[in-house]
């Protein structure tokens, strides 16, 4: 690999769940004589997956997700990368809000700086990334919803633990790198790199050389993104199929169910064709000797504009 010249030991550390919407793209390639057995463990996988909300179970919002699929409406769906480690109720280390429109083949990708400093209801201001440790998937639903006034469909919530192992079942990602840096031991020089699970989790954890800070973080996460789904898109090894239903299983959980993400995969599959994506603007300011990411109302405004405009579109 070009972008590996030295490694140390590495402790263990916070996994990045970037692979999760490509894994979900790439399982509609999966055909031929082993469809079903495949179809058998997807169905015990969903199951282990399937997580919903407690709004999930209000008969008036079954039947306003059922229209949005039924007339091939837009979604938006809230990617969680959650670390919880042994004794604490984590934090959403990462925040991606992806909204997929199947009329343009379109997907908007925005990032959501865990430092922005917004109302999480009922705890009031505070960084976003919270509302996971006060009210766990729900109130960042919740949170991302107010804060942005627009809905939240479904969310990904993904261990962090998995995110080595999903970027090696894909074979790991290409990105381009616009600035050389060294993280963790790892050499990553500017140009088009190849990245496995280890190197694709330092590539995007990179913040003090940047000097960008979390934006140019938030710029790579997407990246990785984009390149795990592109991937998926075009992964044809049926032997690691098992592989990466594991991974899934283990590390993922979700509010759609089978059938919905059936849906998906038939429905939705094109929106690769048209990624955007999005960055929040703001500026540092310290309360109480906290350090926030100020986000003016009119930026909150900027893409609540932007996604209507996106779900919208015919």
């Amino acid at each position: 690999m070009n972008s590996r010249v030295n490694k140390r030991k590495h402790k263990k550390r916070r996994k990045w769940p970037y692979w999760i919407g490509g894994i979900f793209l790439g399982l509609i390639l999966l055909t031929g004589s082993y469809l079903w057995y495949l179809y058998d463990q997807v169905g015990d996988t969903v199951t282990t997956m399937h997580e919903p909300l407690e709004r999930d179970t209000n008969p008036e919002r079954q039947e306003q997700i059922s229209q949005i699929f039924t007339e091939k409406e837009s979604i938006n769906v809230l990617l969680l990368g959650v670390d919880e480690r042994e004794g604490d109720s984590g934090r959403s280390d990462t925040m991606i809000l992806l909204s997929a429109n199947p009329n343009t083949n379109s997907l908007k990708m925005v990032s959501i700086p865990r430092d922005t400093y917004v109302n999480i209801p009922g705890y009031g201001m505070d960084k976003i990334n919270h509302a996971y440790a006060f009210g766990g998937v729900g109130l960042s639903v919740q949170t991302v919803e107010e804060a942005f006034d627009i809905p939240v469909h479904f969310y990904a919530r993904v261990n962090m633990q998995g995110f080595e192992q999903g970027i090696a079942a894909l074979g790991g990602v290409t990105v381009t790198n616009d600035t050389a840096f060294t993280q963790g031991g790892i050499e990553f020089p500017a140009g088009e790199i190849h990245l496995n699970g280890q190197e694709a989790l330092e590539y995007i954890r990179m913040r003090k050389e940047d000097p960008r800070g979390d934006l140019g973080r938030n710029e790579r996460q997407r990246e990785v993104v984009t390149a795990a789904m592109d991937k998926a898109a075009s992964f044809s090894s049926i032997t690691r199929v098992g592989e990466i239903l594991g991974i899934l299983g283990e590390n993922v959980t979700t509010n759609l169910d089978q059938g919905q993400m059936q849906t998906l995969f038939l429905n939705y599959r094109g929106i690769m064709s048209n990624v955007d994506t999005m960055e929040i603007s703001g500026s540092g300011q310290i309360i109480n000797g906290i350090w926030y990411l100020i986000v003016p109302d009119e930026e909150f405004q900027r893409i609540t504009n932007a996604i209507n405009e996106h779900m919208e579109a015919r």
